[in-house]
């Protein structure tokens, strides 16, 4: 098999790992001796052991003078573990392919440096296109301080999401619902504005799939005027929910949030409203590389406008509801086409009864 064979190979096992291993990077690992697969791992729950670790300690004996794949440079700092360069380098792997060279600056081709001296021959940039959009929310978060935003938008056909007496349940089908937790399931936080929150009271937790660990519920609330009654009071305890409140949030809230179990923060406020780019700051501070953004209309809005969506996906169902539905997206304040955000579509397929594109911003704005 080719290296580019092994490391689709890799990519594949480091995909395992989304949602579940932040602030880590979600690596893959393949170690070949003599055309045969040795050993293979990925990076584990909460980040640790790294996917080097783990693929190394499966290989053993058979891992000396072997060609190892990894979709991410072999970190060259001392952390929890020792670094992964020097464990390849005492396991005597003779050839090491990765995809992507670390951005973090405690490695930036350090790692690479390591295997080099120790008169290991390095090849880079093996499927390095795949592997940036598999390391989006980790190259993000070190690259801009903040996490890479996936923003969700479930509509009709002509673009509503609520009847105009507010119901919503439900305008896509099930297996557009099962394709939706599954996304949330390869990010490490859910978000949605106050105004979802108190309309439709969600858990936002990953449910029918199996799930062992839950995305960190985030709710972006202003004054904090969340129902203290209901499912998301409830179900508290089903995973970390955190509370992102400008300073209006009173004292009361914030301690009735947190004897319940919520982690509470606060976030400054730009034109009335919680500052995005400030707030998805915050997320990133506390380990955030991948966030699915499920609305509603207003906060859509705040993040369009400031161009903080790096993938749209938008369920399209087969209704109509009119002009006096509700919009998916709030008002944006564009008066020319020209200004309006732009996106470039990657991917439209069927799922059941709907359909779903993702789009990503364009290249050409303007």
């Amino acid at each position: 098999m080719s290296d580019a064979a092994h490391m689709a190979h890799a990519l594949a096992l480091g995909r395992r790992g989304l949602g579940r291993v932040w602030p880590n990077p979600a690596v893959g690992c393949v170690i070949v001796a003599g055309g045969r697969v040795v050993g293979r791992g990925w990076t584990q729950e909460g980040g640790r052991p790294h996917a080097e670790t783990v693929a190394l300690a499966q290989a053993g004996a058979a891992a000396r003078g072997a060609t190892a794949y990894v979709s991410l440079e072999p970190c060259a700092h001392y952390g929890r573990t020792p670094p992964c360069a020097e464990a390849m380098v005492a396991a005597g792997v003779a050839r090491v392919v990765t995809a992507l060279e670390d951005p973090d600056p405690r490695v930036a081709g350090r790692g690479h440096a390591i295997l080099r001296e120790a008169g290991i021959e390095v090849v880079t940039g093996v499927r390095a296109a795949e592997a940036r959009r598999d390391q989006a929310g980790f190259l993000s978060r070190v690259l801009r301080q903040r996490p890479m935003v996936t923003l969700k938008l479930a509509t009709t056909l002509d673009g509503r999401i609520a009847t105009a007496s507010g119901e919503s349940r439900w305008i896509t089908g099930p297996d557009a619902r099962r394709t939706v937790h599954a996304m949330r399931l390869s990010h490490d936080a859910v978000l949605i504005g106050g105004g979802t929150a108190r309309a439709d009271d969600p858990r936002l937790t990953v449910r029918g799939m199996g799930a062992d660990r839950q995305p960190v519920r985030v709710i972006a609330a202003r004054k904090l005027d969340l129902p203290s009654e209901g499912d998301l009071a409830a179900s508290v305890g089903e995973g970390p929910l955190w509370l992102l409140h400008g300073s209006e949030a009173r004292d009361d809230r914030i301690a009735a949030w947190t004897d319940l179990g919520a982690t509470c923060v606060e976030v400054p406020v730009a034109g009335g409203y919680l500052d995005a780019g400030y707030l998805l700051q915050v997320l990133a501070e506390r380990g955030i590389t991948r966030v699915f953004c499920e609305g509603g209309g207003s906060f859509a809005a705040s993040l369009l406008q400031v161009g903080l969506v790096d993938r749209l996906v938008s369920f399209g169902a087969g209704r109509v509801l009119g002009a006096e539905g509700w919009p998916a997206v709030g008002a944006l304040g564009v008066d020319a086409l020209s200004a309006a955000p732009r996106f470039a579509l990657v991917e439209t397929r069927r799922i059941g009864a709907d359909t779903m594109s993702v789009w990503e911003p364009s290249a050409k704005q303007g």
